[in-house]
C-alpha cells in the first residue's frame, strides 16, 4: 500500500462533485487501503476520495464509538438526521483552520461497503459530524462554507 498525497485548499478537484463508484474491484480496493494508511498517518477523523485527487464517491471516517473501526462508505448518502450540534471542526484539506460549525447531532448514512453491499449506520457526536463534512467533500464543499467562527487552534 502506499500513503497518498492529500490535496489543500485551491486544488480545484476539491470543488467539483464525484461520480459514483461502479466498480468493486481490486483498483477501488488498493485505493481504500491506500486512504487508509493515509488517514491514520494524518491522524485525521475522516478522508474523502476527492482530498487525494479522486474524483469518486468514497470516504473514510473513524468511529468514534469504536476506535478501530474506520467506515467505508461507498457511494454514501445521509438518509436521516437529527438534533443539533455545534462543533469545532478542521480539516486536512485546510490545515491548521479551525472554526466552529452547526452540524446535526445524529446522522444516518447509506452506503456500499467495499464489496458493494449496502448497509445503513447511524452515530452521533464527532462520527455525525465527519459524516457530513466527508459527504461535503464528495459534492465539491469545504466544511469552511458552514463555519459561523473561526477559532484558534487547540
Amino acid at each position: 500500500m502506499a500513503l497518498r498525497n492529500i490535496v489543500t485548499e485551491g486544488d480545484e478537484v476539491l470543488t467539483k462533485r464525484c461520480r459514483p463508484v461502479e466498480r468493486f474491484d481490486t483498483h477501488l480496493k488498493t485505493l481504500i487501503q491506500d486512504m487508509k494508511e493515509t488517514l491514520l498517518r494524518a491522524d485525521g477523523v475522516g478522508l474523502a476520495a476527492p482530498q487525494v485527487g479522486i474524483l469518486r464517491r468514497l470516504a473514510l471516517v473513524r468511529d468514534e464509538v469504536d476506535e478501530n473501526r474506520i467506515f467505508v462508505l461507498v457511494n454514501p448518502s445521509i438518509i436521516a438526521f437529527s438534533g443539533r450540534q455545534t462543533p469545532v471542526e478542521g480539516c486536512l484539506s485546510i490545515p491548521g483552520i479551525w472554526g466552529k460549525t452547526v452540524r446535526p447531532a445524529t446522522v444516518t448514512v447509506r452506503a456500499q461497503d467495499e464489496n458493494g453491499t449496502w448497509f445503513e449506520v447511524t452515530r452521533g457526536g464527532i462520527t455525525a459530524v465527519c459524516f457530513c463534512h466527508e459527504l461535503d467533500h464528495l459534492d465539491g464543499k469545504l466544511f469552511r462554507e458552514h463555519v459561523t467562527e473561526y477559532v484558534e487552534p487547540n
